[in-house]
C-alpha cells in the first residue's frame, strides 16, 4: 500500500519509529486505500527554511524563462500521467471518473496558462524630472504556503501553485490527508525536473491541524493561499494579522440558482441537478439554494424531484454512476442529521437515502430537497457541503435578488432565463464573485474567480491570480550627479 511522505529540499523523508502513519480510505468501499506520514512541527520548520533559502539564494525568482519552461514541462508530464492519477483520485475522493478527468484536464490548462504569464510580468518606468527616473518593479513576494483541501485536490493545488511559481515564489504545500497520494503524484511530475532549484517546492501531510496552523503562523511565510471553510479562513486571518501576512482565501459558499418565469425549464432543471450534485455537492460553488418564481414553482419542483430520484448514485469508477460518494462516513452521518432536523423544523420535499445496494462501510447518500422560506433558517444560512438543496419561491425580481443576497456568503450564483436584459440587470445586483447565466460552475484558467463577503479574499485564476504573489517596488534613480 502506497505511503505518501514529506518532501523537503529535494528529498523524501523516510519515516522513523516515532512517525505517525495513518490510513486513507476509499469512500465507495470504506476500505483502506493508501497511507501517509503525518508531519511534525520540525518538518514544517525545515520545509519553510528550505523554501526561504531557495528564494533568497537561488536565481529562481529572477528567471522568468526558467519558470515558464518548468511550468510548461510540468503540464506535459501531468497530462501524460493524468489517466493513472485520475484512477487514484476516484478511489480516494469518491468522485466520478469524468469529474476526475475534467479536474486533471483543467489543471493542465492552468499550468500552461501560467507558463505563458511567467514571461509577461512587466514593470514600468517614467522620467519624473530631467535625468531622474522612477522604476516600478514587480517582484515575487517570497515564501508561499498553499493549503489544499480534499474535494478537488488537483485543481485547488494547481490554481494556487501555478501563479505562485510563475511569480517566482518558493512554496510549502500542505496536502489534505484524504487525498495526499494525488498531490504527491502530481508534484512528482514537477520535482523530477533537474532544473528546479532545491527547496523551491516542499510539501507535507498531517493528521489533524497543528502543523497547518503552525505553517500559516510561521514568521518566514509571506503569503498564505487557503481553500476551505469560512470558519478556518477566519482563524488563519486572525493568526496572520499579527504579522500582516498576505492572504488569498477562497472560503465557503451558499450558491443560489434563480429560475425566472421565462426560463427554459428543461435546460434549467438539468443545469441545477448537475450543479447541485457535482462532487456529491461537496464543492464551495455547488448549487445549494434553488429560488423559483411562484408562478412555476409546482412545475419546477416536480421536475427536480423526478430528476433527483432518477439519479444513479454509485462508485465513481462505474460509468453508469451519475453522482459519487461523500468523502467519508462522518460526512454522511452529519448530513443524515441535517435531514432528520429538516423533518422536525422544516418541510422535507425529498429525503436523501443511503443506497441499499452499496457496501455498508461506504459513504453514499442520495440528494435531498428542503422547502425553506424563512431567511433565518439554518438550511438557508449555513453551508451544508453535500447533496442537499433548499427550495424557495419569490414573487418578483427585487425579491429574488434580495433573497439571494441574504446570506454571509457571496461566492457563486446562477440565473436561468431567456430574457438576457433582465438576467444581466440581476447579475449587476447580485453580491457574488461569480454569476453564471444559463450555466453553473463554468470556471476557466483565464478568468478570475473569488468571493464577496465571507466567501473569500483575493482572486484565483487569470492575470489577477498572480497579484497575491507579487510585490510592487519603486526604485528612484537620480542620474544628474
Amino acid at each position: 500500500m502506497h505511503i505518501s511522505r514529506t518532501y523537503i529540499n529535494g528529498q523524501f523523508l523516510n519515516p522513523d519509529q516515532s512517525s505517525l502513519i495513518a490510513e486513507c480510505f476509499n469512500p465507495a468501499t470504506g476500505e483502506a486505500e493508501a497511507r501517509y506520514v503525518s508531519a511534525s512541527l520540525q518538518d514544517v520548520d525545515e520545509a519553510v527554511c528550505a523554501a526561504r533559502k531557495a528564494f533568497e539564494t537561488t536565481p529562481w525568482s529572477q528567471s522568468p524563462k526558467l519558470r515558464s519552461d518548468m511550468l510548461r514541462l510540468f503540464a506535459d508530464r501531468l497530462e501524460a500521467c493524468a489517466p493513472e492519477i485520475s484512477q487514484v483520485l476516484v478511489a480516494l475522493n469518491g468522485k466520478l471518473k469524468r469529474e476526475a478527468d475534467q479536474e486533471l484536464n483543467a489543471s493542465v490548462s492552468e499550468l500552461r496558462y501560467y507558463s505563458g504569464l511567467a514571461r509577461n510580468i512587466f514593470g514600468r518606468n517614467i522620467e519624473i524630472e530631467p535625468d531622474k527616473y522612477s522604476l516600478i518593479e514587480k517582484e515575487a513576494v517570497g515564501v508561499a504556503a498553499v493549503v489544499v483541501p480534499w474535494n478537488a485536490p488537483a485543481t485547488l493545488l494547481i490554481r494556487s501553485l501555478a501563479p505562485a511559481l510563475a511569480a517566482g515564489c518558493s512554496v510549502v504545500i500542505k496536502a489534505a490527508h484524504q487525498t495526499a497520494q494525488v498531490n504527491e503524484m502530481i508534484m512528482k511530475c514537477l520535482v523530477q525536473d533537474q532544473n528546479l532549484p532545491l527547496g523551491v517546492v516542499n510539501w507535507f501531510t498531517e493528521r489533524g491541524s497543528q502543523a497547518s496552523q503552525y505553517l500559516c503562523m510561521h514568521p518566514d511565510v509571506d503569503v498564505v493561499s487557503f481553500t476551505g471553510s469560512t470558519h478556518v479562513g477566519k482563524l488563519i486571518a486572525e493568526s496572520s494579522a499579527k504579522r500582516l501576512a498576505r492572504l488569498s482565501l477562497e472560503l465557503g459558499g451558499k450558491a443560489p440558482a434563480i429560475v425566472l418565469k421565462d426560463a427554459d425549464l428543461d435546460r434549467a432543471v438539468a443545469g441545477i441537478v448537475a450543479g447541485a450534485t457535482v462532487m456529491a455537492g461537496q464543492m464551495c460553488t455547488a448549487i445549494s439554494r434553488v429560488l423559483v418564481h411562484e408562478s412555476i414553482k409546482d412545475t419546477v419542483l416536480d421536475r427536480m424531484v423526478s430528476a433527483f430520484k432518477g439519479l444513479r448514485v454509485g462508485p465513481g469508477a462505474d460509468p453508469a454512476s451519475q453522482m459519487g460518494a461523500l468523502i467519508d462516513k462522518a460526512s454522511q452521518s452529519r448530513l443524515l442529521r441535517e435531514i432528520d432536523e429538516a423533518k422536525q423544523s422544516a418541510e422535507l420535499l425529498l429525503e436523501g437515502q443511503i443506497p441499499a445496494d452499496m457496501p455498508e462501510a461506504s459513504s453514499f447518500l442520495s440528494p435531498s430537497i428542503i422547502a425553506a422560506q424563512d431567511l433565518d433558517s439554518h438550511f438557508i444560512q449555513e453551508e451544508l457541503f453535500g447533496p442537499i438543496v433548499t427550495f424557495e419561491t419569490y414573487s418578483d425580481i427585487d425579491e429574488a435578488v434580495a433573497r439571494s443576497n441574504a446570506t454571509r456568503y457571496g461566492l457563486a450564483s446562477s440565473i436561468w432565463a431567456t430574457d438576457y436584459r433582465i438576467a444581466r440587470y440581476m447579475a449587476r445586483r447580485l453580491k457574488f464573485g461569480n454569476v453564471w447565466i444559463n450555466a453553473h460552475n463554468r470556471l476557466f484558467a483565464e478568468v478570475e474567480t473569488g468571493g464577496y463577503k465571507e466567501s473569500g479574499v483575493g482572486r484565483l485564476h487569470g492575470v489577477d491570480g498572480l497579484l497575491d504573489f507579487i510585490e510592487t517596488k519603486h526604485v528612484y534613480i537620480d542620474t544628474t550627479h
